[in-house]
């Protein structure tokens, strides 16, 4: 069975950004995971232990982003190297991150990026 485990919509305030005042005053910032890995044996005996636990993989995205980066293409992979150690039996991980009101000198919603991890 082809499986995957989506945690979407993650929140944060982070202090990601090239210019000074980004890492002063911060904005907000969304990640989105799609985690390829077989449960089928926790969809069999409903152990925990048999798949990956959505809020230790919110712990880990939400601790990665709090290390300040200038790019958030260096957040992105911090979080897929951390998740990949962390569960190896994770066979694929799809990232989206967003920041959102990016200093571009006009109005935009956001901008992001999107990481695949085989």
């Amino acid at each position: 069975m082809e499986s995957e485990i989506l945690v979407e919509g993650m929140e944060f305030h982070a202090f990601h950004g090239f210019y000074p005042e980004e890492q002063k005053v911060g904005c907000k910032y969304t990640v989105d995971l799609a985690l390829k890995v077989d449960f089928s044996k926790a969809s069999n005996n409903d152990e925990l232990d048999d798949t990956i636990n959505y809020e230790k993989v919110y712990v880990i995205v939400k601790e990665e982003m709090q290390v300040v980066s200038k790019l958030i293409e260096q957040v992105g992979a911090r979080i897929l190297e951390r998740l990949k150690k962390v569960y190896p039996q994770i066979t694929r991980i799809d990232l989206k991150l967003y920041k959102y009101n990016p200093p571009l000198g006009g109005s935009v919603k956001r901008v992001g990026i999107h990481l695949v991890s085989d």
